[in-house]
This record gives structure tokens, sequence and C-alpha cells, in this order.
């Protein structure tokens, strides 16, 4: 028998790693396979990235035409607690005006950044759940590696803003539009928000369709490039989202 034919498995040269775009297809139909791609070392996270910003830009232009910046800002004064609309009743007109006018500035300068917010939140996350999953379970995913999942498992938020767009096409007016709860993903969008307890609305918003998805992605995805069982990154991911709702909906409760 020839060198050739004894050729062990250790010295058959391993495959070519997924494109971009497979990757991103990959995702909905074999998240694994991406994942499995991000722990072989290509940790490139910029189409994700990118596919975020175009949709988010998209929703921002549909926002600016169809609902308008200052109905958004609008809506969001009457939704705030009563010790908070008291507080804006007692300021003076001019300084009314003048807070009135930043929250427009900022409201559109976080769509306009929107982007670089999501960078943040992502280097934020990943810092979190990278330190959870290597010291509290015993992984030994890289920062880049952990950065990268989360922008693989967030590209779900994509049919969220999709459907956020038809629903605003669809027919909802622009005096009920609540920019916190733009699609009916969750519970919460089929509650009357004016009448549903503070509470009760920010737990009924937490149980989202999309969010869960996009959780159960980021658990499989750090487990993955951490090396462990499943089973620890759906308790990494889902602990710390259990304890955001929890803060969420106490917040809510203290606003009253």
């Amino acid at each position: 028998m020839s060198d050739l034919e004894v050729q062990t498995v250790a010295e058959i040269p391993a495959g070519p790693g997924l494109s971009q775009v497979q990757r991103v297809t990959n995702i909905f139909s074999a998240p694994s396979k991406t994942f499995e791609d991000i722990k072989r070392g290509n940790r490139s996270w910029w189409l994700p990235w990118v596919i975020l910003a175009i949709f988010g830009y998209l929703f921002f232009a549909v926002v600016v035409s169809r609902v308008t910046m200052q109905t958004v800002v609008d809506n969001q004064s009457k939704l705030m607690s009563e010790s908070q609309q008291e507080r804006m009743a007692q300021m003076p007109a001019d300084q009314r005006a003048v807070t009135a006018k930043w929250t427009l500035y900022i409201t559109e300068g976080v769509f306009a950044a929107g982007p670089v917010f999501v960078l943040l939140v992502a280097a934020v996350v990943s810092l979190v759940l990278w330190g959870t999953i290597n010291f509290v379970f015993g992984g030994k995913a890289s920062f880049g590696a952990v950065f990268a999942v989360w922008f693989f498992a967030s590209l779900p938020e994509v049919f969220k803003t999709l459907l956020g767009i038809v629903a605003i096409y669809a027919g909802g007016t622009a005096e009920t539009f609540n920019i916190k709860n733009y699609a009916p993903t969750n519970v919460a969008a089929f509650l009357p928000v004016m009448e549903t307890n503070k509470a009760v609305y920010a737990l009924a918003n937490s149980i989202d369709v999309v969010t869960i998805w996009t959780l159960i992605l980021m658990g499989m995805g750090i487990a993955i490039v951490a090396g462990v069982k499943r089973s620890s990154g759906y308790i990494a991911v889902f602990g710390w989202w259990a304890i955001v709702v929890l803060i969420g909906v106490g917040v809510a409760v203290i606003q009253g």
C-alpha cells in the first residue's frame, strides 16, 4: 500500500471557509455552520453590520416621510408617567420649548447615528457575554468571536424592521405610532398602551418573537465559539435577558 493510500484524516486539508454571503444566508437555514465558521477564525462582521444599517436607515426614511419625527416625539411625550408630565407642565413656556426642541434633535440624532450605536451596543453586550461564557461556564471564546456572533445573531431584527414598515404603510395612524414598539411581533403590540399598566406593558413588550429568535441564535453561537454545551450558552444569554427585563419592569413600576 502506497503512502498516498494511507493518508490520515489529520493530513486532509480543511475545506475553505464560508463566504460572507453564505454566512448571512446560513444564519436563517443552518446557523451552526455560520458559528462554526466564526470559531475557525473567520470573524469578519462587516456584512451583517451593513445590512442592519441599511434597513435601519430605510426604516428611518419611512418614519420621517409617513409619521414625521415631531409626531414621534409628541407620541412619546403622551406616554410619559404622570409625574414626568407634571414636571413638564410646571416648566416655564420658553424652557418647555427648548426641551422639546432638544428632544427632537436627540431623537433625530439617534436615528442618524444608528450604525454607531449598534457598534456600541454590540461591544458592551459582547463584553458581558464573553466574560460570562468564559469565566462562569469555562469557555474559551475570544472577544472577537463573540462580537461576530452578536452581529450574525442579530440579523433576524431585519424582519422586525420590515414588519414595522409594513405596519406603517398598512394603515397605522401617525398619532398612535410608538417608536419603542413599532412592529406587531410581541404581546404588547396588541394591548392598548394608554390603558395598560406600565409594568404589564413592559413585560408584554419583552415577550417578542424576533427577540427570542435572536437570543436563541446568540446562545447557540457563543456556546459553539466557546466550546461549551449549548445549554450553557442559552443560560448565559437568557439569564442576562431576564435580568434586563426585570429591571425594565421595575422601572415601569417606579414610574407608575
